[in-house]
């Protein structure tokens, strides 16, 4: 006899912390740490299931890495971002892309007074593969279309590792896309026929991290941006929250939450979420 399987869900995170910092000596005055999480799940139901469900299975890889340089008066902090996800549902030929981000941050900044700095930053997010529409399949993007780029300079204000926020009154911003997104109306926020978008405004960027309690902690990142030459009362804003629940030493639940609003793209506000339990191991 067939053996029931009424509902099976597997999940399974790989996550790999590198948290040793450099040394605390003048000749080495760079820190890095990372972390990558692989993550699996799965659910399956036979013909006599009457409870209702579908079978599916689906996979989401994250890889975040830091490096960061500090000595003297000068700081350096720089963020890899990278995540994709697929999902594929019993009966429906299509597998469905369910994360994809690419994104590079930098921050330079230079001793100023006290905890403020003269800094410069520098922002780069696009995807890796091609998306599609839920509705019609019809292709809407891929690699570099977008492509959102952010740079300008201001004062940094840190007061520690933990507690940052970056106000760059002079900064440019820029989309991309290919031509054939355009062809027959906007996309992403470029108008009809062109494949890029320049935006002159202020920006404004913060991070903040917290232990809550033991071994859970919560880290913050938002970026706000307004467009001088277009609304600049419509503020865009990209906010991301991870939240790290240690169980023990060798075991880790993650929550990651991304709410995005650009005008210009889409008139709403786009979330995402992704939860992970997995197994850390530190190198």
């Amino acid at each position: 006899m067939k053996k029931t399987l009424l509902t099976l869900v597997f999940i399974f995170a790989l996550s790999v912390v590198n948290a040793q910092e450099t040394p605390k000596d003048s000749t080495k005055a760079w820190t890095r740490k990372g972390n990558v999480s692989l993550l699996f799940s799965q659910s399956s139901y036979n013909k006599e299931w009457l409870g209702g469900g579908t079978s599916n299975i689906a996979g989401n890889f994250g890889l975040n890495y830091d490096f960061n340089y500090k000595k003297d008066d000068v700081v350096w902090d720089n963020k890899f971002i990278l995540a994709y996800g697929l999902s594929k549902i019993k009966g429906n030929e299509r597998i469905a892309k369910t994360d994809d981000r690419l994104e590079i941050n930098s921050l330079w900044g230079k001793k100023a007074s006290g905890n403020w700095f003269y800094s410069a930053y520098f922002n780069f997010k696009t995807q890796m593969d091609t998306g599609l529409d839920n509705k019609n399949g019809l292709r809407i993007s891929h690699f570099f279309s977008p492509a959102y780029f952010q740079t300008g300079p201001g004062m940094l204000w840190k007061k520690n590792e933990n507690l940052s926020v970056n106000f760059a009154p002079a900064a440019a911003k820029a989309i991309f896309v290919h031509d054939h997104f355009t062809e027959f109306g906007p996309s992403f926020g470029v108008l009809q026929g062109d494949n890029s978008r320049f935006e002159f405004g202020a920006s404004i960027s913060a991070y903040y991290k917290v232990n809550v309690m033991t071994n859970v902690s919560i880290q913050n990142r938002l970026n706000l941006y307004s467009n001088y030459l277009d609304n600049p009362q419509n503020v865009d804003f990209d906010y991301q929250l991870n939240v790290v629940m240690k169980i023990n030493k060798y075991l880790s639940a993650n929550i990651a939450v991304q709410a995005i609003y650009d005008d210009n793209a889409i008139k709403g506000i786009q979330v995402g979420q992704l939860f992970g339990l997995g197994v850390n191991y530190g190198l």
